[in-house]
C-alpha cells in the first residue's frame, strides 16, 4: 500500500485538465487545510476532492468492493478513512468552505463532469 500515491492521480491529472480548460485556476494539496484538498479555487472559496471509490466507499459502485481476505483488516481501514473524510469535511465547511467531491468513476464522463463543476463554482 505504501506505493499507493496520493497525488498526481489519472482522475485528479484528468480534473485539472478540465478545470484549466474552462479557465479556472486553482491551487493543489494545501498543507494549511484539513485534508489537504486535491483541488483548493480560493476565489469561488470551493474545495474540490477526487476520491477513488475503492478507498473512500463510493456507496453502490462497483469498484468499492471489498477485498476476499483479512476482511476485518480492510474493514478497519475503510471505517477510517469514511471518517477522517467526514471529519475534514465538517472542519472544512466549518470554515465556510465549499466542497465538492468527484469519484473516480464519474471521470469518465466529461461532459456530465463539466456542467457539475460549472454548477458547482457558479451556483454560490
Amino acid at each position: 500500500m505504501s506505493r499507493i500515491g496520493g497525488k498526481d492521480t489519472k482522475p485528479e491529472l484528468h480534473v485539472r485538465r478540465l478545470l484549466h480548460a474552462m479557465g479556472y485556476r486553482y491551487r493543489l494539496h494545501r498543507k494549511d487545510l484539513p485534508g489537504k484538498p486535491d483541488i483548493v479555487l480560493p476565489k469561488y472559496r470551493s474545495i474540490i476532492f477526487i476520491h477513488g471509490c475503492f478507498w473512500h466507499r463510493h456507496q453502490e459502485c462497483k469498484f468499492a468492493y471489498t477485498p476476499k481476505s483479512r476482511i476485518g483488516f480492510w474493514k478497519k481501514k475503510f471505517d477510517e478513512n469514511v471518517s477522517r473524510d467526514k471529519r475534514n469535511h465538517k472542519a472544512l465547511t466549518d470554515m465556510n468552505w465549499n466542497i465538492l467531491v468527484i469519484w473516480e468513476c464519474e471521470v469518465d464522463n466529461s461532459t456530465k463532469l463539466i456542467q457539475r463543476i460549472n454548477k458547482f463554482l457558479t451556483s454560490k
